[in-house]
């Protein structure tokens, strides 16, 4: 339960937000944006055929692949599965068939001539990593860890019924509902949907008939 001083979660219904062009063959709706921190989460389109120029990340960015696929000079990353370009990392990326992307950006982008010795981009293919049991009715993939900074993106799956008891968020989170929903004292996040846990948030999350969501965690949670 939420303490009656603690910030709430917010719910982010993506449909209701336009999507804006960038550039020929690119669309990007800005679902969640923390400008002290530069940080952003996007959700893109990109037309069959359509590529992004040659750029250089000034941060980092991690990004599904909901449908589709999209492509660098370091590999693919198919549906259902997640691409990291570190900072400094120098690439192209191409779309052949066409897809849609959610990005969790922290920094920017600014062109690039030259990849030189810059660091590549890694593809995480997520049935290559194990379930693991985190609460009961609740399994975890964990995909990608910054321990210096205390970030992470991981899959998780609630059963039906599953709920994680009253706990506090220090730092942020980002959750993007992939599959069935879940709620707290906010409300329903429906599939499709995003949430964002402020850091100070104390809430219980509660899921009816189940649920898969993608988090993107910075920091930790504290029991209440």
């Amino acid at each position: 339960m939420a303490t009656q001083d603690s910030p709430r979660s917010q719910i982010i219904p993506v449909s209701e937000i336009a999507w804006q062009e960038v550039q020929p063959g690119v669309r990007m709706k800005q679902l969640w944006l923390d400008e002290k921190t530069n940080r952003r989460a996007m959700l893109g389109r990109i037309e069959a055929g359509a590529q992004l120029p040659e750029h250089k990340h000034v941060g980092d960015e991690l990004v599904f692949v909901l449908e589709g696929a999209i492509a660098d000079e370091f590999g693919t990353v198919a549906t259902g599965n997640m691409g990291y370009r570190p900072n400094g990392c120098v690439h192209t990326v191409a779309c052949l068939g066409g897809a849609t992307v959610l990005a969790v950006i922290t920094g920017s982008v600014e062109p690039a001539a030259a990849r030189g010795d810059a660091p590549a981009s890694q593809v995480f293919k997520l049935s290559d990593i194990e379930w693991k049991n985190a609460l009961p009715g609740v399994r975890q993939k964990p995909i990608w860890e910054d321990t210096a900074q205390k970030r992470r993106a991981l899959l998780a799956r609630f059963e039906p019924g599953a709920t994680l008891p009253p706990h506090r968020h220090v730092g942020d989170e980002l959750i993007f509902l992939l599959e069935g929903s879940n709620a707290d004292e906010a409300g329903e996040v429906a599939t499709g949907n995003m949430n964002y846990r402020p850091n100070g948030c104390a809430h219980t999350v509660t899921t009816k008939n189940g649920a898969t969501v993608l988090a993107f965690v910075w920091g930790s949670t504290e029991p209440v």
